[in-house]
Formats: C-alpha cells, sequence, structure tokens
C-alpha cells in the first residue's frame, strides 16, 4: 500500500491535521467531526492494490473498473455514494514537440476524495500545495478539491495551447519560405495535426461534464461552487477555441502547401516542355538531312551544312526568348 499511495491526510476547517493511519478510522474520524474530510492520493494502483481503498470508501464497481484500467474519455458520473469525475491532464514535451496524455480519476463523496493519477502529467502535487497553503478556501471541503484539480488540468490546456501556437508559426513560416526545404513539410504537417488531435480527445469531451458541474445540480458538489466552477468551464471553452484555431490553420497551411507544390511542378513541366520544342528544331532538321536521298535543297552546296547550322540555332534562339519573355524560363 505505501507504493501505491502518494498522500493521506485528514483536513479539519482547512487544515492538515495527524491522523489515524488505517483507512477505516480515519473516514470514521472524518465523519464524525465536523468540517472534516479525508484526501487520499493514488498513483496507477492495481486491483488487488486499490481493493481496500474502494471496498472502505464504497465506491461503485464500475468506477473502480474505470480507474484501474485507464484510458477513458473524460467524463462525470454520479453513483448512489460518490461522485467519479475523469480528467486528462496534457503534457507538451518541447524536444521532440508531441503532446502526451495522463489521467485523473476524482472520486468525490460526503467527507473523502480520493484521486487516481495514472501518467505523469497530472499536476496533483502543485494542486495539494497550493490548497495547503491557503485554509480558507481548503475548509469547504471536498467540492474544493475537485475545482483546485480541474482548474489546474483546464489552465494547464490554455498554457499547451500557446506552446502549439508558436510550433505552428515556425511551421507556417517554414511552409512559406521562399528557398525553403519542403521535401518533409506534408510529414511535419500531418504530424501536426496528429498531436492536436490527440490535444482534442483531452479538451472537448471535458466540456460537458463542467457545464453540469457549473449548472450546480450535481450531488456531492456545494452550491456555492458554481462561479468556480463557471470559470473552468469558460477557461476550457478557451481552450476548445484555440484548439478549434489550431486545426483550422493547419488545414489551411496543409492547403496552401499542397497549392505550392501544385505551382511548381506546374512550372517544371513548363520548363521541361520548353527545353523539349527547343531541342525538337534541331532534331527535327538533323533528321531531314540525315536521310538518304540523292535529291536534297542544298546538299551539294558548300555552305548547306552551315546554313543548316545557323538555321538551327537562329530558330533555337527565337524558342529560347519566346519562352523567356512568357515566363516558362
Amino acid at each position: 500500500m505505501p507504493a501505491v499511495i502518494v498522500d493521506c491526510a485528514i483536513y479539519r476547517d482547512g487544515r492538515r491535521t495527524d491522523g489515524p493511519e488505517d483507512l477505516s478510522e480515519a473516514l470514521a474520524l472524518a465523519r464524525a467531526s465536523e468540517n472534516t474530510f479525508l484526501w487520499i492520493g493514488l498513483h496507477e494502483p492495481h486491483e488487488a492494490e486499490f481493493g481496500r481503498v474502494s471496498s472502505e470508501f464504497g465506491l461503485h464497481p464500475l468506477a473502480v473498473e474505470d480507474a484501474l484500467k485507464a484510458h477513458q474519455r473524460p467524463k462525470l458520473e454520479v453513483y448512489d455514494d460518490s461522485l467519479f469525475v475523469v480528467l486528462k491532464p496534457v503534457v507538451y514535451e518541447p524536444e521532440s514537440d508531441t503532446v502526451g496524455t495522463g489521467e485523473v480519476m476524482v472520486f468525490v463523496g460526503d467527507c473523502f476524495v480520493v484521486t487516481v493519477r495514472h501518467g505523469d502529467g497530472a499536476p496533483l502535487r502543485t494542486v495539494r500545495q497550493r490548497l495547503e497553503a491557503d485554509p480558507n478556501i481548503l475548509r469547504h471541503g471536498p467540492t474544493t478539491v475537485l475545482y483546485a484539480v480541474s482548474d489546474a488540468v483546464v489552465d494547464h490546456y490554455i498554457e499547451v495551447a500557446a506552446e502549439l501556437q508558436v510550433d505552428l508559426e515556425d511551421l507556417e513560416a517554414a511552409v512559406f519560405a521562399p528557398d525553403g526545404d519542403t521535401r518533409h513539410t506534408a510529414a511535419r504537417i500531418y504530424g501536426f495535426k496528429r498531436q492536436v488531435l490527440e490535444f482534442r480527445r483531452a479538451t472537448g469531451p471535458l466540456a460537458a461534464p463542467m457545464a453540469r458541474l457549473a449548472g450546480g445540480s450535481v450531488p456531492f458538489v456545494h452550491g456555492h461552487s458554481q462561479p468556480f466552477f463557471r470559470d473552468v468551464h469558460d477557461h476550457l471553452t478557451r481552450a476548445n477555441e484555440q484548439v478549434e484555431g489550431l486545426d483550422r490553420l493547419l488545414s489551411d497551411v496543409l492547403s496552401a502547401h499542397l497549392a505550392q507544390t501544385g505551382v511548381r511542378q506546374n512550372d517544371d513541366m513548363r520548363k521541361i516542355s520548353a527545353w523539349a520544342a527547343m531541342a525538337a528544331v534541331p532534331t527535327l532538321v538533323a533528321g531531314i538531312y540525315g536521310m538518304n536521298f540523292e535529291y536534297m535543297p542544298e546538299l551539294r552546296r558548300e555552305w548547306g551544312y552551315p546554313a543548316a547550322i545557323v538555321l538551327m540555332a537562329l530558330v533555337v534562339f527565337g524558342l529560347y526568348r519566346l519562352f523567356k519573355r512568357r515566363g516558362w524560363l
């Protein structure tokens, strides 16, 4: 159990207090005391390890299964004895320009909070430290923990979206660079779209749960917390709008890149066609004079050969000037 439980504390009037190490005794103490709740934090528990916690707190088996398996969409589910919320924190790795996601499951009961973390993207330690530094906020009970975790996750969405915006501007500059190497540009754009899609999977489904929490009709969530969850919902809406904007810009950049590629191919084809036309003239003249006929115009003249060379040169030069003036060369 020590390897699974990251932190376990009893909070009375917003202040951390020493309590019994046994979960049953700690939960009984939290229920017996006024303005007291128990907060347990777990990291990637296994079924056997999480079994004791779930049995002590009476967590619903379906919610426990989701917390163990992870890989869940953000959602909000209400059970008889607890509230179950799934959040997907997002982590941006600037070295590889990739977006990774973790998962945070929050069980909220009458006098307890159980947080289950999967991955490394969950800012729970920072959230706990910030709440413990302000007892006036923490004294409002388990709802405060749910709000603080949701607020930290959503605020980080906006930070990651800003970093992706910077990367998108660099990609856009590379696409429109006059002499840039565009051989791998399409692959970069599609790779970027994959990161934005991963980001959207974390932010999009969370809108409905946050709207329900902001509505104030959810059990185990105090009515006075509505303005705070409304603020989180507003920040989430902003993050979703940024994600949508990134996706639209990426589509525009991809279209521009494909259009540029088509223009370059047309330019190349015109150049090839111009050079082929210029090469065809001397080939035609030489082919005619290369035929084994006895009676050919100017065949036995001394100046016949130089005249044919001059004719070919003049025609090729005239074609070159024509193609150059029309922008084909």
